[in-house]
């Protein structure tokens, strides 16, 4: 094997180590952690046979297999940028019902105060 595929292969074989090494800590969340260890597999994979990237770019029509890679890379940073921004959205929402929610009940609570209050003090 040639030096420049065993340091990509060890890149993304590191890559994937450090993942799961965040997920085991609670620093990553388990969905996106496995998201990026199949990232870290790929390029490791890529890194090992890079004739692969080659016959893929053949396949698909494309005479410069680098492009390809290069598409691919912005295709999965694209994919995961608007998972991010879903995941975003599903959150603010959730957020901004939580906080309907607190002021309804601290409406109601105001009106209980106030009714104990009257009721309390007419006795």
């Amino acid at each position: 094997m040639a030096p420049m595929q065993v340091t990509t292969a060890f890149m993304g074989i590191s890559l994937a180590v450090l993942i799961l090494y965040l997920i085991r800590r609670d620093h990553l969340y388990l969905m996106h952690g496995l998201f990026w260890v199949l990232v870290a597999a790929a390029a490791a994979a890529l890194g090992a046979w890079p004739g692969l990237i080659d016959r893929l770019a053949r396949w698909a029509g494309i005479s410069y297999p680098p492009a390809l890679l290069l598409l691919l890379a912005c295709m999965v940073l694209l994919i995961k940028a608007l998972h991010a921004d879903m995941v975003n959205t599903r959150i603010e929402r959730d957020v901004r019902r939580l906080n309907q929610r607190l002021a309804l009940f601290e409406a109601d609570l105001e009106t209980l105060r106030q009714t104990s209050e009257t009721d309390s003090a007419t006795s």
